[in-house]
């Protein structure tokens, strides 16, 4: 039988069970250097891909308020998501869908902040961590599978100027995206505990939010 846990994610309280990704307390880092964007950002929603149970992107507009829209392909966790944002308090500022990163977005919408946070372990690696629902980890054969997904749905829908703030595993995962990336350029990395952040932008960098 499953079980809802909880656990504390910076000054939020946030739900969970085994059918979803445990909460990583560090990755508030990513969190806070997105709350960073935002409280310099254009108007506009801010946009969470592959958002688990909803903490990265409740924590960063707990600290810059905005309106959030969050997806994620699994409706246990966008169930989470929404208990979570309620119990925050922030249940007015966010909207949650469940579906295909591809799928769930209308053409027109923009967004000048995307978080984005998905699985970057390779498919091969996954029995590593066999207490991690395999969904919510297999990022496909090296890894980048959902990351590249992600940097094309936001450079469709990211404002000009807008960022992106990724998360994965490594430098070299990093530096591949980089590569390939023809519709955004990354600007900066963050080294924290654990994986690589990367702010990719739409256009010239705002100032006063990144570092040299």
């Amino acid at each position: 039988m499953t079980s809802t846990r909880t656990i504390d994610f910076d000054h939020l309280r946030i739900a969970y069970d085994d059918r979803v990704l445990t909460p990583r307390p560090w990755t508030a880092q990513q969190s806070r250097w997105a709350a960073e964007l935002i409280a310099a950002a254009p108007p506009g929603p801010v946009l969470e891909l592959c958002s688990g149970v909803g903490h990265i992107g409740l924590l960063a507009i707990a600290l810059a308020p905005r309106p959030l829209v969050c997806v994620d392909v699994s409706p246990v966790a966008c169930d989470y998501t929404r208990h979570n944002a309620a119990a925050a308090g922030l249940g007015e500022l966010v909207e949650v869908r469940q579906g295909r990163l591809e799928e769930v977005l209308r053409a027109e919408e923009r967004f000048p902040v995307v978080i984005a946070d998905p699985p970057w372990v390779p498919s091969a690696e996954t029995r590593r961590f066999p207490e991690d629902p395999v969904v919510a980890i297999d990022g496909g054969a090296d890894g980048l599978e959902l990351a590249r997904a992600c940097l094309r749905v936001a450079a469709a829908h990211l404002t000009a100027p807008g960022d992106v703030v990724l998360q994965v595993g490594t430098r070299a995962q990093c530096a591949t995206l980089a590569a390939e990336c023809d519709r955004l350029t990354l600007v900066e990395t963050r080294y924290g505990q654990r994986g690589v952040l990367a702010r990719f932008t739409s256009g010239t960098p705002r100032a006063g939010t990144g570092r040299p």
